[in-house]
């Protein structure tokens, strides 16, 4: 098939697999390093084409997926998010875990072009065939987390990885991004927090199932004093879970300290949300809502291609910037010409 040549698809309106999308699939599920690394490929690629091979891979490996841990963590820059999960990913590794690494870097809204450094920076991690580190740019997506991230860590889920862990890209909306993509979202923070206190934004600290404070033996007395400070901050606000209490860790990801506690922690978290069923029913909403974020994504892109919309966005954009069109007129005539048209 010419990489142009639409997907055929079934009588139930779902693409099928190609000869060559067989075999990728079947490599993901063989546990494959290379296989995987080209589905995830041909996932973030935006050609039409490639996307409906995208669908018929996942389609296909869906019944693979599920079985994962998916953390997410995410902290301020210069906290050692980069050490502290190559530290932990090694960690697990010992103990028999097969870890997958999604680590989002941020796109230049100048260049486009992104660091795409964790490799380099978790050089350990990534030499071990029991380890999968992909970096992927943002590309000025909504949050800083890759717009194919959840798909991605599907892909992964299939080929046998039972830790999943989406690094996020600083601070901002990526925090309720990776929350809204994983079981378990974890905030590091630095020792001396606690004397920052008022800087941590209140909506970040709700989001928190864990806080790890690292770096923890740079100055103990200082993570200490950040560890009773942020634990008074916690009670004061409404958990988001009525059957947990978020911890908060002291941890050296350069020493290997506090990682036993940490990952049993992570596992009680677990137990305790398998348990009341709120695992379950995070994922099932989460699928839902990443249906939704889709839907919403496709729509406006389909909007902007649309012939008439084409036609008149040019003058309608100078219109607006200088003042003699309002936005909320130019936004109606844009919709009512695409659904005319359409019409």
């Amino acid at each position: 098939m010419s990489q142009q040549e639409a997907v055929p698809e079934r009588f139930d309106g779902q693409p099928e697999l190609g000869e060559e999308d067989r075999a990728l699939v079947e490599g993901v599920l063989a546990r494959q390093l290379r296989p995987l690394a080209k589905a995830i490929t041909l996932i973030e690629s935006s050609r039409p084409d490639h996307q409906r091979r995208a669908e018929a891979v996942l389609q296909a490996l869906l019944p693979h997926t599920g079985g994962a841990l998916r953390l997410g963590i995410s902290g301020v820059p210069g906290v050692g998010k980069s050490t502290f999960i190559e530290a932990l990913g090694l960690y697990l590794i010992e103990r028999g875990h097969r870890v997958a690494v999604l680590a989002v870097d941020p796109s230049s809204s100048v260049s486009g072009g992104s660091i795409l450094g964790d490799k380099t920076r978790m050089e350990r991690l990534s030499r071990d065939p029991r380890a999968f580190i992909r970096p992927s740019p943002s590309a000025g997506s909504l949050g800083g987390v890759a717009e194919k991230t959840r798909e991605t860590m599907l892909v992964c889920e299939a080929a046998g990885f039972d830790v999943v862990i989406v690094e996020t890209v600083g601070v901002g909306q990526s925090e309720t991004a990776v929350a809204n993509m994983t079981d378990m979202f974890v905030l590091l923070q630095l020792p001396n927090a606690g004397d920052d206190l008022q800087g941590i934004k209140k909506g970040i600290m709700e989001l928190a199932d864990l806080i790890v404070i690292n770096k923890a033996d740079a100055d103990s007395a200082a993570a200490m004093r950040a560890k009773a400070q942020l634990e008074t901050a916690l009670h004061m606000l409404r958990p988001t879970h009525p059957d947990w209490r978020v911890p908060v860790l002291l941890v050296s990801a350069l020493k290997r300290e506090g990682l036993d506690r940490f990952w049993e922690t992570v596992l009680a978290f677990r137990d305790t949300m398998q348990k009341n069923g709120a695992l379950a029913e995070k994922r099932r909403r989460q699928a839902l809502a990443w249906m939704w974020e889709r839907i919403d994504a496709e729509l406006k892109r389909r909007f902007r291609q649309h012939p008439a919309v084409r036609t008149m966005l040019p003058a309608i954009e100078r219109d607006v910037e200088s003042g003699r069109l309002a936005p909320v007129v130019a936004a109606r005539r844009l919709l009512d010409a695409s659904q005319t048209i359409s019409q």
